[in-house]
């Protein structure tokens, strides 16, 4: 009987930690899914930002259609809440890298497909940078420097995205720590994270292809 009500025990306990380990997963999930654009666009002068531009939720078509320092604003939030979101993770886990990885993941999957607006949401770049921030600074840093001279030498935000995205993971396995890998959870983390910023950018390659891709202006579109 002492036998079964340990097992019993372990299990319980197993499942309380699933339950309190598991939690901050949803909050980030939900905490992705605030629409920051669209809200500020609604905020601003009342328009949907769905119907306009590119049609994204995001910084860039919030800059366009609504003006620069709304679009600021978009990218500084979408930031935080993927920084906060993993931040949370990683103070109810006491630093577990593993769930850490899964808050970004999901912070990341509440930007892309958000409940508030039937899945429909951003590229999910800004959200990214702020939750994989958390746990491999150096490689998100760098990741922004190539951000920044691809969109400086080609004027086109998708492209520097796309680029920055798909040398992510590279940068995670050389800079993650001095002389060492990686954990394996933060590598498929980062891979998974990028190749769904990139997945989400099919749009945006079928209009560089078609070549009616918008260029990087500042402030609002004529």
């Amino acid at each position: 009987m002492s036998v079964i009500c340990l097992l019993h025990g372990e299990e319980a306990a197993r499942i309380g930690q699933l339950i309190v380990y598991g939690t901050p997963t949803l909050l980030a999930y939900l905490l992705g899914a605030i629409p920051f654009g669209y809200l500020i666009a609604k905020g601003r002068g009342g328009e949907d930002i769905r119907a306009a531009g590119s049609g994204n939720i995001g910084a860039t078509n919030v800059m366009r259609v609504v003006g620069a320092g709304a679009g600021a604003i978009t990218l500084l939030l979408d930031a935080a809440k993927g920084y906060f979101a993993v931040w949370l993770a990683g103070r109810v886990t006491e630093g577990n890298v593993t769930w850490m990885m899964v808050a970004a993941l999901a912070v990341i999957l509440g930007h892309l497909f958000p409940v508030w607006l039937k899945f429909r949401g951003g590229r999910g770049v800004a959200t990214g940078l702020g939750a994989l921030l958390v746990i491999c600074a150096t490689a998100v840093l760098a990741a922004a420097v190539i951000w920044l001279v691809v969109v400086f030498i080609w004027r086109y935000v998708s492209v520097g995205s796309i680029v920055a995205s798909a040398a992510l993971p590279l940068l995670t396995y050389w800079l993650y720590a001095p002389g060492y890998e990686p954990p394996w959870p933060v590598s498929l983390g980062v891979t998974l994270a990028a190749l769904l910023i990139i997945a989400k950018h099919r749009p945006n390659l079928a209009r560089l292809m078609a070549g009616t891709e918008s260029r990087l202006t500042l402030g609002k579109s004529k």
